[in-house]
């Protein structure tokens, strides 16, 4: 059955409910960022290991995740620990000593794209 309150504790009423639901908000939002930190680190480490960057230097056993939570705000960060300037260099290209570019290899753009859309599918489902 209903909870009756009365008017003049009406305004504090709402103001509870909206802390409680915007709790429980963040809650499932920093849950589901952890959660799509991980898998992002795992498939930018199966897309390196099936061009074959990690033969020789292990670049696909260094993809590792960072989560950080702030107080309305929570990210996840993608990061290969043990080469970290490394994913940059091929995903961008970069500058030959002689003049000119060296080709790009796009990997980890794709994959942020693809979870970014997965995750706001998953945070408005779950709100």
């Amino acid at each position: 059955m209903a909870k009756k309150i009365p008017l003049d504790k009406l305004s504090e009423a709402v103001d509870k409910l909206l802390t409680e639901y915007q709790e429980d908000v963040v809650k499932d939002t920093n849950e589901l960022v952890k959660q799509f930190a991980k898998k992002g680190a795992r498939t930018v480490a199966q897309n390196a290991r099936s061009q074959g960057w990690g033969k020789s230097t292990g670049y696909d056993k260094g993809w590792t995740s960072q989560y950080e939570e702030g107080r309305f705000s929570s990210q996840g960060i993608i990061y290969n620990k043990k080469a970290p300037g490394l994913p940059h260099l091929l995903e961008n290209g970069h500058a030959l000593r002689g003049g000119g570019r060296t080709r790009s290899f796009p990997h980890i753009a794709p994959v942020e794209e693809k979870l970014s859309e997965e995750l706001y599918k998953a945070v408005v489902k779950a709100v």
